[in-house]
């Protein structure tokens, strides 16, 4: 390996000097402009990061939580159809901006899916938190939840689970410990490994955000 005659680093070339030390002899103009460009970048970087829209980032974290559980639903055999807010009223939501009253609050809690199979119908809401909790308040905070006999299928880094309106209301809660798992369900009649793979994609998805 090759190494500075100075101090004896790693440097490119035998017989020559390793960065610091050719600084330090101040034989290259060009390192100040390479350091100052560097910091440059390293500010434009931050202040990127720091721009970062955390609504938009939430909303499209939402709609990838969405398609992995509606391909899910599709999987094992089930009729999906959107119902959501934006699919069932296409326009309303840029017309409700403003408007308050119980009309309103209602069209905008609309759970995100209806699934059918077997002559049983289920309201599904999706969730995606990476905490892996879901708890009453999280529903409760834009009011009193309309759709009292939905589902909320919850997606987090490393599982799917589900717990109904009813089960909230009553003070239960999922958490990042607990084994509220979707194939565990009575609801559906669940191909527990399906659902292991499906796991495994939002895994892929959500492990660096």
């Amino acid at each position: 390996m090759a190494e500075c005659i100075t101090c004896g680093e790693y440097t490119k070339f035998n017989g020559g000097l390793c960065f610091t030390c050719y600084k330090k002899d101040g034989k290259s103009k060009d390192v100040p402009v390479a350091e100052k460009e560097t910091e440059k970048t390293i500010v434009k970087k931050s202040e990127s990061k720091s721009k970062e829209n955390p609504w938009i980032s939430g909303v499209i974290k939402g709609r990838i939580a969405e398609t992995i559980v509606e391909e899910l639903f599709r999987s094992l055999g089930f009729q999906v159809f959107s119902y959501g807010m934006e699919n069932s009223i296409p326009g309303i939501k840029d017309l409700l901006k403003g408007v308050r009253g119980d009309v309103s609050k209602n069209i905008r809690q609309m759970p995100d899916f209806v699934v059918f199979k077997d002559n049983q119908a289920h309201f599904i809401e999706v969730k995606y938190r990476a905490s892996g909790e879901l708890s009453l308040k999280d529903i409760a905070k834009y009011g009193d939840y309309p759709f009292e006999n939905a589902l909320f299928v919850l997606v987090t880094k490393k599982h799917i689970k589900c717990i109904s309106y009813n089960e909230l209301s009553e003070g239960k809660e999922i958490t990042s410990s607990s084994r509220n798992y979707l194939g565990n369900r009575k609801e559906f009649d669940t191909d527990k490994d399906l659902i292991i793979e499906y796991c495994e994609y939002a895994v892929k998805f959500f492990e660096n955000v």
